[in-house]
C-alpha cells in the first residue's frame, strides 16, 4: 500500500503570492477533470477548485459531482480540482481558484492577521477530524489528563497552534508534555518514538491501523476544541459579485456529497481509479476513510434536519470558542457567511433530502 500523509491545515500564509508558491499550486494540479459545457441555463464558465490534500476519497463528493456531470447542470463549462497541499486561502484570495477547501482555524487566522477578504459559505466536515493519536500498547492516550507527561508529535505552524489551544481548553499546562517535532510520517508513532502524533482520524489513525497496530484516538472535537473543516471559501467579491455562481456551486457540492454518501464504495472508487491514480491509492483504506468522514464528521442530527453543509447557531458559538482557544478572537460574521446557502436550501428544500 503506498501511504498518504495527512498535512496541516493551519499554516499562516501570506496573502500575496510568491512566485514559488504559484509554482506549487500549479504542479499540485496534476490532472484537470473537464465535465464539458455547461447544459444549465446558467454560464458560469470554467471552475477551479483548490482542494486542501491530495485526490483521496477525502473528495469523493467533488468526485461525485464532477463525474455525474453535476458542475455541468449547474452552469460550469469546465472545472478543475487542483490537488494540495497548497496556500488555499492565498490562491482564493488572488483568483487563482474560485473556491478552497481549508477549516476554520484556517481561514480565521488569515483573515484576521492577513486581512484577507474571504469568507467561509458552508462546510463538508461538521466535526474536525484532529486527534491526537496513539497506540495503544503504549501511550494509549484516551483522555486529556492522559497526554500529561507524554511525548506528543506535533508538526510545526498550525498543528502546533491547536495542540496547544487542545492543552488550554483542557487546562494542561505545556509543561507538562513534551512536544516532539515531527513532520507528517506517522513512522515515529509506529516506532515508539513519542507517545502521541497530531493526525487524522480519516488518514493516519486508519494508516498507522491498516498495520496491524491497535490504536487509541482523542479527537479534538470531542474534547474541547470542536471546529468545521473541508469548509467551502469564496472572496468577499465573489459572495457580493456572483452571487447565482455562488449557490451553483454549492448545490453542484450538495448534490455530489449526498450521493458520495450513498454509496461509500463508488466515491472511493473514483479517487482509487481516476481522481487519485497516479497516487496508487488502496480500495479498502479508501472506502474506510469515506466512510468515517461520511457517518462521523459529514452527517448528523443537525444537517439531516437543515442539510449538509450548514452550521447551525449552536455549532457556530462552539467554532468561536475554539477560535479563541488557539489565540484568534473573531466574530460569527468576519469568517462565515452562510446567506447564500441559506438562500439555496430556501429555494430548493428538496437539496435537504
Amino acid at each position: 500500500m503506498k501511504l498518504s500523509f495527512r498535512r496541516g491545515h493551519a499554516a499562516r500564509f501570506a496573502v500575496v503570492l510568491s512566485a514559488a508558491a504559484l509554482t506549487l499550486a500549479a504542479c499540485g494540479s496534476d490532472s484537470e477533470e473537464d465535465a464539458g459545457s455547461g447544459s444549465g441555463e446558467k454560464d458560469f464558465g470554467a471552475l477551479t477548485v483548490q482542494l486542501s490534500w491530495v485526490k483521496n476519497a477525502e473528495f469523493a463528493g467533488e468526485f461525485m459531482a464532477d463525474s455525474k456531470g453535476y458542475f455541468a447542470d449547474a452552469g460550469f463549462s469546465s472545472v478543475k480540482l487542483n490537488a494540495g497541499p497548497g496556500a488555499t486561502e492565498n490562491l482564493v484570495a488572488s483568483g487563482k481558484a474560485d473556491f478552497g477547501l481549508t477549516n476554520a482555524v484556517t481561514a480565521a487566522q488569515v483573515i484576521t492577521e492577513e486581512d484577507a477578504p474571504l469568507k467561509i459559505v458552508g462546510t463538508t466536515y461538521q466535526k474536525n477530524p484532529f486527534t491526537i493519536l496513539s497506540r495503544k500498547d503504549t501511550g494509549d492516550i484516551a483522555t486529556p489528563a492522559d497526554l500529561k507527561g507524554k511525548k506528543i508529535g506535533v508538526q510545526a505552524g498550525g498543528n502546533e497552534i491547536l495542540f496547544k489551544a487542545l492543552l488550554a481548553a483542557n487546562d494542561i499546562e505545556e509543561s507538562e508534555v513534551t512536544i516532539v517535532p515531527v513532520e507528517y510520517d506517522p513512522a515515529p508513532l509506529v516506532n515508539k518514538e513519542v507517545d502521541g502524533f497530531v493526525a487524522y482520524l480519516t488518514n493516519e489513525s486508519i494508516l498507522v491501523a491498516s498495520q496491524g497496530i491497535e490504536v487509541t484516538n482523542l479527537p479534538m472535537a470531542d474534547n474541547g476544541l470542536p471546529f468545521v473543516a473541508e469548509s467551502i471559501i469564496a472572496t468577499e467579491q465573489t459572495i457580493k459579485d456572483k452571487p447565482d455562481m455562488v449557490k451553483a456551486f454549492l448545490e453542484a457540492e450538495i448534490k455530489g456529497w449526498k450521493d458520495a454518501c450513498a454509496d461509500l464504495e463508488a466515491g472511493a472508487k473514483l479517487a482509487v481509479d481516476e481522481y487519485g491514480k497516479d497516487l496508487k491509492l488502496d480500495l479498502e483504506k479508501e472506502i474506510e476513510q469515506n466512510t468515517v468522514q461520511c457517518e462521523d464528521l459529514i452527517n448528523t442530527d443537525e444537517t439531516a434536519e437543515n442539510g449538509i453543509f450548514t452550521i447551525s447557531d449552536e455549532l457556530l458559538a462552539e467554532n468561536l470558542k475554539s477560535l479563541a482557544g488557539a489565540g484568534i478572537d473573531v466574530e460569527a460574521d468576519d469568517v462565515f457567511d452562510l446567506s447564500l446557502l441559506d438562500e439555496l436550501y430556501e429555494e430548493k428544500p428538496d437539496l435537504k433530502g
